[in-house]
């Protein structure tokens, strides 16, 4: 299974949130610190292709999830597929 990216900030609750959805279920994710790497919702705009205007965003592999309650969503979809 694809591994999860989450691009936020460590002050955010909903980027919290996100890793804490993850972490929960065992998920392999990687978080994205964008202030300690030097990313802006500009640069991360232009990598995924479409505009940023909160974080958390997260993908899974290289589908585009969006942000914390999409998250959520998404992750339920899983469970009635599996």
């Amino acid at each position: 299974m694809d591994s999860f990216t989450v691009f936020g900030r460590p002050d955010c609750s909903y980027c919290v949130r996100a890793q804490q959805l993850l972490e929960a279920r065992g998920l392999a994710f990687e978080y994205v610190d964008m202030p300690a790497v030097g990313i802006s919702k500009a640069d991360l705009s232009k990598t995924l292709g479409r505009p940023v205007q909160t974080v958390p965003q997260i993908l899974h592999g290289k589908h585009y999830v969006g942000g914390c309650t999409d998250l959520e969503a998404y992750l339920k979809t899983m469970d009635t597929q599996a």
